[in-house]
Formats: C-alpha cells, sequence, structure tokens
C-alpha cells in the first residue's frame, strides 16, 4: 500500500491510497473465515460453513467492508504519522472514471480532498492592553436585590387597593373600534403585574383600583409594543399579538400583594442558617458579599469576551473556507445553502479561537487535570443549586452530584472545553497588561 500527498496550497492537500490485494487479501480472508464461524445457514450445522462457500454468497459486501477499514485505518495512521492538523475530516474524491470489478484481484487507488490548519504566530506581549472592569455594588443595587429577598419569602395578601407593584387578577375583553365589547374576540382571565407596563400613565391609571373597578386601556402601548409579553398575557401566539390593534376593558377580579418577609431571626435562619447571621447589619453584609462575588463574575465574563475578540482580531489568519464548507454539508445532510452561508461566519470565528487555544496550550505545556475539571463542575452545580435555594447543599452532597454529572461523556467534555478556556485565558491576562477601570452596576449594565 502506498499513500502520497499533494501539496494544493498552504491550506488544502489531497492524499492518495493505493491498495494492492497484498494489502487487503489478509484482512478479507480472515474476515470470511470469522463470518463463516458464526453464520447459521439451511443445510449447514452452526459454525460448519464453508468459507469458499461464504465467499460466494458475501464476499462482496465483506471486501467493500474491509477495504472501508482499510482505508479509514491508513488515513488515521498518515495522519498521525506524518503529524498533519487537519481541519474537519477527509473528504473523498469521487471519480466517475473509475470502475472495480471488486473480484478480489483489484488494484484500487482512492483520492482524498483535507483541509489544513494554518501555521501561525502568537505575539502577546505587555504592550496588549485590555480594561479590566471593577463593579462596586451601589445602594441601588443592594437595595434591589434586598427587596426581591425579602419578597421571595415574603406572604401574598390581597389589599382592598391596587398599589405599584401589585398583581391585578383581572378580566381582559377585547373592544370594538366604537368601545363595545367585541363578541368574538378575545376574552381572558389574566394576572397582570403593574411592574411589568412600560407606560407610566397606563401604569398611574391602574393604582388605585378596587375589585370590580374597570378601565379601558391600549394594551400595545401600555407594554411597550412587545409582542412576547402581551402573547402571553393574552394566551396567543406573537404574530398575532404583534398585530392586534384593539383596546381592552380591564375588570378586576382582586388584587393581589407580595408581602416583604421581616427581617427577623426567622427569615435570617431560612436564608443562611440557624444563628448565622443575627442582625440587620450582618444580613445586608451578606448580601454585599454576595453581589460582590456575582458582579465580579460579571466582570470576568466581560473581560473574557473582550480577550477572545481581541485575539481574533490580532492573530489573524486564513482557513480553508470552500473545503470547510462542503465538509460541513457532508456531514449535515440536512444543512440548507442558506443555513450553511447564514451561520458559517461565527464557525469560522470559533475554530480560529479554538487553534489559537491549542497552540497557547501546546507552547507553554499547560496541562488540564481531572482535580480541576471536577472543580469547575462543582462550581457550576452549586451555582445552579443556588438559583432555586439560598441554602446550600453540604460539601459531600454537592460533591456526590459532581461526579455524577461528570459520569456522563457529554457534560465533562463540555466541563474540559471550560477549564482549557479558563486556562487560555489566564495565560493572555498574565501576558497581557490590564488596565482596572472602576465603574458602577448601572454604568456597566450600558457595556
Amino acid at each position: 500500500m502506498n499513500i502520497t500527498q499533494e501539496q494544493v496550497d498552504n491550506l488544502n492537500a489531497v492524499l492518495t491510497i493505493n491498495i494492492n490485494p497484498e494489502d487487503y487479501q489478509p484482512r478479507v480472508d480472515k474476515a470470511i473465515k470469522d463470518h463463516a464461524k458464526k453464520a447459521k445457514l439451511p443445510g449447514f450445522r452452526p459454525g460448519m460453513v464453508p468459507a469458499g462457500h461464504i465467499k460466494k454468497m458475501y464476499g462482496k459486501s465483506i471486501l467493500v467492508d474491509e477495504i472501508n477499514n482499510l482505508l479509514s485505518d491508513s488515513l488515521n495512521n498518515y495522519i498521525d504519522e506524518q503529524k498533519l492538523e487537519v481541519l474537519g475530516q477527509p473528504l473523498p474524491k469521487v471519480d466517475d472514471k473509475k470502475e472495480y470489478n471488486w473480484d478480489f484481484n483489484d488494484n484500487f487507488e482512492f483520492n482524498y480532498e483535507v483541509g489544513l490548519a494554518p501555521q501561525f504566530n502568537l505575539d502577546f506581549t505587555s504592550q496588549d492592553k485590555l480594561t479590566q472592569y471593577v463593579i462596586s455594588v451601589d445602594e441601588e443595587t443592594l437595595a434591589e436585590r434586598v427587596k426581591n429577598i425579602r419578597r421571595a419569602y415574603g406572604k401574598m395578601t390581597n389589599p382592598d387597593l391596587s398599589a405599584d407593584g401589585d398583581v391585578l387578577y383581572a378580566q381582559l375583553e377585547q373592544l370594538s373600534p366604537d368601545g363595545s365589547v367585541f363578541d368574538e374576540g378575545i376574552n381572558e382571565t389574566t394576572s397582570v403585574r403593574l411592574e411589568q407596563i412600560s407606560d407610566e400613565a397606563i401604569k398611574a391609571s391602574l393604582i388605585g383600583l378596587k375589585k370590580d373597578d374597570t378601565v379601558v386601556l391600549d394594551i400595545q402601548k401600555a407594554f411597550g409594543n412587545d409582542a412576547a409579553k402581551v402573547a402571553g398575557l393574552l394566551k396567543i401566539d406573537e404574530e398575532t399579538a404583534a398585530d392586534l390593534k384593539s383596546n381592552f376593558r380591564l375588570t378586576v377580579k382582586n388584587v393581589n400583594r407580595l408581602e416583604e418577609s421581616d427581617l427577623n431571626q426567622e427569615f435570617f435562619d431560612k436564608l443562611f442558617g440557624e444563628g448565622t447571621v443575627t442582625t440587620e447589619e450582618e444580613f445586608k453584609a451578606k448580601i454585599t458579599e454576595e453581589q460582590e462575588s456575582m458582579l465580579q463574575q460579571d466582570a470576568e465574563r466581560k473581560l473574557q469576551d473582550e480577550i477572545y475578540n481581541y485575539a481574533l482580531s490580532k492573530v489573524d489568519f486564513a482557513l480553508p473556507d470552500e473545503f470547510l464548507k462542503r465538509w460541513l454539508k457532508a456531514t449535515n445532510e440536512k444543512l440548507s445553502n442558506e443555513e450553511l452561508e447564514g451561520g458559517y461566519g461565527d464557525f469560522a470565528k470559533n475554530l480560529k479561537w479554538t487553534l489559537i487555544e491549542n497552540k497557547i496550550i501546546k507552547d507553554n505545556n499547560i496541562e488540564i487535570k481531572y482535580d480541576e475539571v471536577f472543580s469547575v463542575a462543582k462550581q457550576r452545580l452549586d451555582a445552579q443549586f443556588r438559583m432555586y435555594s439560598p441554602q446550600p447543599l453540604t460539601e459531600e452532597q454537592l460533591g456526590q452530584y459532581t461526579v455524577q454529572y461528570l459520569q456522563n461523556k457529554e457534560n465533562a467534555n463540555r466541563i474540559f472545553e471550560e477549564v482549557k478556556a479558563l486556562k487560555v485565558f489566564d495565560y493572555i491576562k498574565s501576558v497581557v497588561t490590564l488596565d482596572n477601570k472602576e465603574i458602577t452596576r448601572s454604568e456597566f449594565a450600558k457595556l
């Protein structure tokens, strides 16, 4: 067997594989004998079917299978031995002029297109400057978080009159242009959250209402022409909601108010465990610490995004785009040309970043250890659990969940790639210059 490589250009090559009978015959003979041992055919005892009979009946299909297996093994071995950095997978070149008898005496020739990874240099230095934001927890942020937590642990009441922040359980009836109820129109009993009303004048008209009061409102104006909110409120699809022009009559059925929990020991114990926090000052200190941690994570994600885009702009190289598009089409049969062209830009960006990652990992001998993957997986699970309950799991419980989570190969690969990216970000941060910039949460949100 002979494999040759023809370099088309720096990013594309063609591999030609020539296979002779002596290359595939031993594999085919073995496969036929193995098949004979397992075959169950009328007139023959199990395992006693002659190999010649198997060859006569199934020989060509066995030959095709073994040629394919030999091609796969040979391609992979050649790529490994030659240390070729290929992108995607080799694509067979179809040659309609070549015809084979498949009679166990053919000499075969197969051609494969391969896309090659580009060669490039990395030159990150201290001259490269990026902004690292330091976000402060202002009084507004702290007050908002405290309010949300107190409401989460509060109780529902039904006051006589509505106020800002209440929820109106109400009947909404679609009106005709003359102001009468549209008999065949939308008639829905639903919950209207006053905090979601974007028009201040309309919100004001819904404050101070009591049971059975009615108000006519422009529902599109009330929700700032947000089709998703209107659709959810009226239980219709978004397309219908976007085209809705009618006014609605709102009739109050009930006023619901979520009262904030008292800042007492029972509340503190529910949040942090018995006796951990005993005063309002300690409570606010804990919430401030939590917010600082969350804002630090937000700032870190922003920096990672800046590094990602900066690296892509600084390390400029080409990809074998036409080959990659053919490979994507070959491996995704349902992918349309429009979808391919629309999504290829993002695919290429992510592939370039992967190549940058791999080069940094290789050039700097960066290792990714299991305990690092376990630690990140544990952090991610802890954050998810805290979304549903402020009371954290014990270390033992969290460890057990993490072990189970990483037993799933897809989960393990995802966390591995995340750790890999974090190590690359850390490397780049250690080389470039980071200019710290203090900023408030509201200013950061505008970014």
